[in-house]
Formats: C-alpha cells, structure tokens, sequence
C-alpha cells in the first residue's frame, strides 16, 4: 500500500529528526520509512545549511526511525528530550524529543 507523506496544516509536532550533513540518501530513507508508518506524519521538512529538520507528530514512531536509522547508516544518535509542558487532567510532564543523527563522512 503506497501512501503519500502528509504535511499537518496546523504544524503541530512531537518530537525533531535532524539529519546531519545534507544527504539525499538519508533524507529519502526517512521519508519512505514516514510513508510506510500509520503513525508517520510530518509536520514539516525545514532544510537547514548542515542538513534536513524533520518535524513529526510522534515521539514514539520517531526514537523507532532514529533506531532504523543507526542500523542501515554508519553514524552517531544522539537523543534529547525538553520539557513542553504539564497535561491537564493528569498533570503528567509532556516532552519533545530531538533525535540527530550525524552520518559518518566518507573520505
């Protein structure tokens, strides 16, 4: 089942996928991995001068693609979470993870 990668039109976003140095490879890879997902959608694609951003809507689905990401890739993953705010009914601590994943570079 092929599915189109959907952009949120209210830009709401969970968690960053940062992909460093700017790979056509590595973006591509993400991006089918996103389209594959029932859970992958993408907030926004921001292309920055050391990479790609990827802003997607699940915490959970995006440590799964940072783990994907290390297994098929040579590189490093270094995570981070903030602090985003309390829930209303539970007042449990909600986070936005950052996952990036720096590439190794070949000589």
């Amino acid at each position: 089942m092929k599915r189109e990668i959907i952009y949120r039109s209210d830009q709401y976003y969970q968690g960053i996928l940062q992909l460093r140095p700017r790979n056509k490879q590595l973006l591509n890879f993400a991006l089918e991995e996103i389209k594959r997902h029932p859970q992958g959608e993408l907030s926004k694609l921001v292309e920055t001068n050391t990479g790609y951003d990827l802003y997607l809507t699940s915490n959970i689905f995006l440590i799964a693609l940072g783990a994907r990401l290390r297994k098929k890739f040579p590189g490093t993953l270094k995570k981070s979470r903030t602090l985003y705010g309390k829930h209303k009914m539970t007042s449990r601590e909600i986070y936005r993870v950052t996952i990036c994943f720096r590439m190794e570079e070949k000589e």
